[in-house]
Order: structure tokens, then C-alpha cells, then sequence
């Protein structure tokens, strides 16, 4: 069965190493459980319902992209796009988030939309090559300063924007020893090597007193609150509900075509520039926004850290995550007993192999170097993986212009230049 589904064979992979891969998956991004809720807490949701809907948003679209796309590819409502949703949209709707939950339903409708049609998948196949590997490099980078900053190694400063964290704090240490298990096991190509480093992390914090054991007697919690409560009329403005829709769709937007251009090369699943069942893959991860505000929840996207499923290929990976995410529901504490300085490491990993991306940049043409090298650098410092496209695209096509050649401008890159920039001017 698992072969006529996903086809392991044509993959040269097994369902071990796929199942593996998601595991590892699941308990990189199984931090979304509960920093979600206690965002969209602030906006006056129901903590208890948000995690709910968030575990079930996550099953159903991953399943989904699993069974569908076959892709290794995990989703879960967006780290950015739910705090947009609590400290922006919702006090621009009076509070009513009620209203908030129905603009991302809309915005949902107008994403099947276009990824079912060819385009949006011909956005992201007439990105260039430069754009696609600084993509990746930008997202790693993005990574790491999440990871270091879970880890306890850089903290906020008000003079530098940031300095060192505590580094001899045992939170901190247990992290970088995680990763260099991690990088040890990797060099000699033992199976799990991840997965390990954040098994092996969260023993040693639980070793120590740093985590407690999770007990798993607590009944979970209902989703009645905010499952169907969304609605679609108040007393905001037309134009400004149309405002809050168009953001929520161009972040679900540049947010899901980075995300999947970057695993997609990091998984091996690009073929002369375009993702495999690419189309599949978007019409799955638009899918899932309308799932989540059904459910109750901001809108779900495709997750960078499905790339800590290293090796992983096919959509067993996805399947995997969507049922560990469906148990979460009951054993929502053994999920939450991993720390994020036990992830922290993964993060980290990854991001050194998606800095190999950066390689393959044409560095002689600074027509294409500088765009990339802006994108790259503009998604961390930004602290957004939309803005970083975005900044990196606008600047893409401005030297293309300049130099003479607008020729080399594919239609997506300019639709996407475009709408950033009308972002931009307009202050969405």
C-alpha cells in the first residue's frame, strides 16, 4: 500500500527513513502548538480552542499534502501571519476576530483559486535560479538566528540589535552539544542523526531538572469556542476588510513560494526549475488556510522546518507528521516536553545545508549576485521570509531594468516585485 501511494522504490528509500524523517519533522515545528494559542490568546480567542485548532488544522492539510501532493512537506497556521492576525488585523476590526477568521477564509478562497489554475505554479517556476537559490540561503540563514536565539546564544540588545546570550547556562550548552552530535552522526551517515540530537537534548534537559516529565492524565481541550465562528459582515469598512484580505493572501503567498521552492531543492524534488506535482502542493497548502479558520486558527502554510526532515521525499513524510499532529490532541504534554533549545540544533543543521545553495549564484553577473545576496540577507534581517522576497525581487527587477535587460524578467518575479512594492506604497 505505502508503495502504490508514495512510490519509495522510485525514490530509492524506505518507509523506515520516511516515517524517521517525519518524526523529526514533527517534533521541529511541534513548538507551533503552543505558541500559537497564546498568540491568538491576546487577540481574546480561546487559548484552549487554538490548540486545537491548531493541532487538527495541521493534521488535516499535512495529511492532505501527504496524500495529495506526495510531497514531504509540513503545515501548520505561519509563525508572522498569526501574529499579524492578533496585534494587526484584529484591533483594526474592533476586536472582532470573529470577522479576522472570516477575512482569512476569503483570502483561503482566493488562494484555491489561483493555485489551481496554472498561475501560480508559473509564478514559481519563472523564478530565477539566482532568486531560488538565495531563497534557500535566506530562509537557512533565517533559521539559524531563530535556532540561536532558542538556543540561548544571542539575546536582544536595545545598543547592537543583538548580543550574546548566557553561554555557559546549561540550556545553552545542551544545545551545542546536540548539534555536534548531530553533525558527528551525520558525517557517518547514521540514519536519524537529527531526530537523535533532539531526542538526546531533551533526555539530558530532563536529566538535569531543566524539563519535567510530561504527565499524560490531562483531558484535552474543546475546540467549541471558535470552531465555526467566523463571519463576514461588522462594522469595519469595505476597504479595509478588502486590505486585510489582500495581505493575507500576499503573505500566504510569497510565505508558501519560498517555503516550497527551498525544500523542494533541498529534497531534490526541483526538475528543470519547476517543484513536482507543484500544482497539487499549492492547491493543498490554500486549502489549508480555509481549514484553519473553519477551525478557529490563523492561516496554515507550508513549514521551512520540514526541511529538518533531512532525506525525507515522498508525502509519507507529510502523513507521518499529520498523525503525530492528530495525537498531540491526547498527548498534547509528551509533544510539549521537548524544549526549543532541543530544537534549536536542528534549526541550526539545516540551516548549514541550505547555505550551500548560495554556490551556485552566478557571482560575476551583478545582475544577478546583488538581487540574490539582498534577498538573502534581507529575510533574517527583516525577520520575514515575505519581505526578504519581496526587497530581494523589487531589487531584482529594478537592475534588470537599469542594465537593459528586462528580457531576463520572468512574468512571477514581476507580478511579485510588483504587488510588494504596491504593499509598500499603499502600507499594507
Amino acid at each position: 500500500m505505502l508503495e502504490r501511494l508514495f512510490g519509495l522504490r522510485a525514490e530509492g528509500i524506505t518507509a523506515r527513513s520516511e516515517i524517521l524523517a517525519g518524526v523529526t519533522v514533527f517534533f521541529t515545528m511541534a513548538y507551533i502548538l503552543f505558541v500559537n494559542p497564546q498568540i491568538l490568546s491576546a487577540a481574546g480567542m480561546d487559548r484552549g480552542a487554538v490548540f486545537m485548532a491548531t493541532a487538527i488544522a495541521a493534521a488535516l492539510t499535512t495529511l492532505l499534502m501527504g496524500l495529495y501532493a506526495n510531497l514531504p512537506v509540513a503545515l501548520a497556521p505561519g509563525m508572522g501571519q498569526n501574529a499579524y492576525f492578533a496585534f494587526t488585523v484584529v484591533p483594526l476590526l474592533a476586536g472582532d476576530w470573529r470577522l479576522a477568521l472570516g477575512c482569512v477564509f476569503i483570502s483561503g478562497i482566493l488562494f484555491v483559486a489561483i493555485s489551481a489554475s496554472p498561475l501560480r505554479e508559473g509564478l514559481i517556476n519563472t523564478i530565477p535560479q539566482s532568486q531560488k537559490r538565495a531563497i534557500g540561503a535566506g530562509i537557512g540563514f533565517f533559521l539559524a538566528l531563530i535556532g540561536f536565539e532558542n538556543a540561548g546564544w544571542v539575546k536582544a540588545s536595545a545598543a547592537t540589535l543583538l548580543q550574546p546570550g548566557n553561554l555557559a547556562d546549561p540550556k545553552a550548552l545542551i544545545a551545542a552539544a546536540a548539534l555536534l552530535v548531530i553533525a558527528a552522526l551525520w558525517a557517518h551517515k547514521i540514519p536519524g542523526a537529527v531526530l537523535i540530537g533532539i531526542i538526546g537534548a531533551t533526555l539530558a534537559s530532563i536529566a538535569l531538572g531543566l524539563t519535567a516529565l510530561p504527565a499524560l492524565s490531562a483531558a484535552p481541550p474543546s475546540i467549541a469556542p471558535t470552531f465555526l465562528q467566523l463571519h463576514f459582515t461588522g462594522s469595519a469598512s469595505t476597504g479595509a476588510l478588502a486590505s486585510v484580505v489582500l495581505v493575507f493572501l500576499l503573505l500566504d503567498l510569497l510565505d508558501t513560494s519560498g517555503t516550497l521552492t527551498a525544500v523542494g531543492n533541498q529534497a531534490g524534488l526541483m526538475k528543470d526549475g519547476r517543484l513536482k506535482n507543484g500544482r497539487r502542493a499549492l492547491v493543498s497548502d490554500a486549502t489549508g488556510t480555509m481549514i484553519g479558520a473553519v477551525l478557529g486558527t490563523s492561516p496554515v502554510t507550508a513549514y521551512i522546518e520540514s526541511a529538518a526532515g533531512v532525506g525525507g521525499r515522498t508525502g509519507l513524510v507529510a502523513v507521518t507528521v499529520a498523525v503525530l499532529f492528530a495525537a498531540a490532541l491526547l498527548l498534547a504534554p509528551l509533544a510539549g516536553a521537548v524544549p526549543a533549545y532541543a530544537t534549536a540544533p536542528a534549526l541550526i543543521f539545516v540551516a548549514g545545508l541550505f547555505a550551500k545553495e548560495l554556490k551556485d549564484i552566478a557571482w560575476d553577473d551583478v545582475t544577478e549576485a546583488l538581487p540574490a545576496l539582498i534577498t538573502a540577507l534581507a529575510i533574517p534581517f527583516t525577520f520575514s521570509i515575505a519581505s526578504g522576497i519581496g526587497i530581494g525581487f523589487v531589487a531584482y527587477v529594478v537592475l534588470k531594468l537599469l542594465t537593459g535587460r528586462w528580457r531576463e524578467v520572468g512574468v512571477g518575479v514581476g507580478v511579485i516585485a510588483l504587488a510588494f512594492a504596491t504593499k509598500i506604497a499603499f502600507g499594507f
